[in-house]
């Protein structure tokens, strides 16, 4: 007797390489929904400034996972693992097929992977004494209580360092033995999409973004939830908070996100590189080469 294993598809791809609009033109030919992995869209009242679906398209396909709660209530990746994969079985269930798409490696792959992770929250004032340690000091100290994570961690990556010695002095275990894989009994077909002017598209986005209102959008996060919001360190919301409080002119907020950003989509290519590796989407035609993949994987 076989098992029924459900078919998942996956879109991933750096920021502004066009995921929402051929999502929602993959979404209407296959008749399915959306589940939005992204770490910043699931917070209500940021929509310019994390590029969320539009009304319109949000009309034209259900989109999950977005507008799950307040920015003042931070959600981590155990906790967001758990609600997506509870939204995703409901979709099985109902025997939809499941298609995932965001630009959050970690949160994807928490999801397709299955990887647990510790339920620890930022720890603020230990955070500050390791940086202040600084990242050679820091280094010597993970060597001595967590030496396996040294071997998956880049010595100059100080966020990932700072992160698995956080884990250790909160729950006096080490990161390597917690981080477990258990991935869900899914088939998944996961492809990519990039493209050679990326560049430009960023630029774009980040005039648009201002031409748009993420000024406007930012003020009104400070008024309802103080102007210290700790979400308002992204990308774009960090910028337009510099300047309502006049350390910034527009022009050099639209170059300072324009730069971050880049830098952002470069980090997320060599994640998807490195812990992805997806089938790649022909950039002359990316909705039909998807079609195609996606009929022959369904077969």
């Amino acid at each position: 007797m076989s098992t029924y294993i459900p078919n998942v598809i996956v879109l991933i791809g750096p920021t502004a390489s066009g995921k929402t609009e051929l999502a929602i033109k993959i979404a209407e030919y296959f008749k399915t929904r959306i589940h939005n992995i992204d770490s910043r869209q699931i917070y209500k009242s940021m929509d310019i400034g994390t590029a969320k679906p539009s009304e319109n398209q949000q009309k034209k396909i259900k989109h999950f996972l977005i507008d799950i709660e307040e920015p003042i209530t931070p959600i981590n990746v155990k906790q967001f693992q758990e609600i997506a994969q509870k939204s995703i079985r409901g979709e099985i269930k109902k025997n939809n097929l499941p298609f995932l798409v965001g630009g959050s490696g970690l949160y994807m792959n928490s999801i397709t992977k299955g990887f647990f992770v510790p339920d620890v929250p930022p720890q603020k004032n230990l955070r500050k004494q390791l940086e202040e340690l600084g990242q050679k000091e820091c280094w010597e100290l993970l060597k001595k209580c967590d030496p396996m994570s040294t071997k998956k961690i880049n010595f100059a990556d100080n966020i990932r360092t700072i992160r698995a010695l956080e884990v250790f002095y909160v729950t006096g275990k080490s990161l390597s033995t917690q981080k477990v894989q258990k991935p869900p009994k899914w088939k998944i077909l996961e492809i990519g999409l990039d493209r050679e002017n990326l560049k430009e598209r960023i630029t774009q986005r980040t005039k648009n973004m201002f031409l748009s209102g993420i000024i406007e959008e930012t003020k009104d996060l400070m008024y309802k939830f103080g102007s210290d919001l700790p979400i308002l360190e992204t990308i774009g919301y960090c910028e337009a908070r510099n300047v309502l409080n006049n350390h910034l002119t527009i022009d050099k907020a639209i170059e300072q996100t324009t730069i971050k950003t880049i830098q952002f989509a470069k980090r997320q290519k060599t994640w998807f590189r490195n812990k992805n590796n997806p089938i790649w989407l022909n950039n002359k035609n990316p909705l039909k080469d998807a079609i195609i993949k996606i009929e022959s994987f369904l077969g």
